[in-house]
């Protein structure tokens, strides 16, 4: 198994250049650095894009992020026909910045969907332009225009957006904490990393390895752009980014 990859999106997601070493190839060609900015595919969220500046200059562009045999082994996937680089090579990794903003405003626009509609949470998916979010909602009275609005007042209330670490023992005594009915997070680190919104934690609190904006102002305006009935009790809500369009 290989070792760790140190991942520093995860203690600062605006880190958008950063320098690695090689530590390993695999037999598909994917990349495997000691430390990295690339946030992997994981939790609804798509890994990140980019290239890679060798020392000679010339760029290996990275096509995506994905995750090994664990969420800490962090295979960078190049461009097909792209040159390899030789393991101990040191490269400076440039994720696609404008990309990666977007899918963390988009993040946390799930998140703050969660607290305006506190239900299950059965599936989601973070997009650039188009997410989703389904809930166990067991009242359908729920409007798109009512869910937008309530949605600007925790954007435009600018409240901040932080991260801490909590030991899975504090998490299995505070079980409220997971919101997703199906997906527990992944345990055996010894600790679980909580995403948390407002001061001390008084709007939200849930485990999410995601990268996510540092104030909730910075998502900009969304909206609503459809609730989709999937079940007797599931709806899926589509975010989107932009006002609500007149009609």
């Amino acid at each position: 198994m290989a070792a760790p990859t140190e991942t520093l999106f995860r203690e600062d997601a605006y880190l958008s250049t950063a320098e690695g070493e090689v530590v390993g190839l695999n037999d598909r060609g994917g990349i495997l650095l000691d430390r990295t900015n690339f946030y992997a595919t994981s939790g609804g969220q798509p890994g990140d894009t980019g290239f890679f500046e060798r020392p000679d200059g010339s760029r290996i562009a990275i096509a995506g992020t994905i995750t090994g045999e664990t969420k800490n082994e962090i295979i960078h996937v190049p461009a097909p026909g792209q040159a390899l680089p030789a393991v101990g090579e040191t490269l400076v990794l440039h994720i696609d910045w404008a990309r990666r903003y977007r899918l963390m405003r988009m993040h946390t626009a799930c998140h703050l969907l969660s607290v305006v509609c506190p239900f299950p949470i059965t599936g989601a998916a973070v997009g650039e332009d188009d997410s989703r979010v389904d809930l166990d909602l067991p009242d359908a009275g729920v409007t798109k225009e009512g869910v937008t609005e309530e949605l600007m007042k925790l954007v435009n209330a600018n409240h901040p957006v932080f991260t801490r670490w909590i030991t899975e023992e504090e998490l299995n005594a505070n079980p409220g904490l997971v919101k997703s009915k199906n997906v527990r997070p992944p345990v055996g680190a010894g600790r679980i990393r909580l995403v948390c919104i407002g001061e001390n934690a008084v709007i939200d609190s849930q485990p999410c390895g995601g990268t996510h904006v540092s104030e909730t102002q910075e998502v900009g305006e969304i909206h609503i752009g459809k609730i989709e009935k999937k079940g007797r009790e599931n709806r899926r809500f589509r975010i989107r980014f932009g006002a609500m369009p007149a009609n």
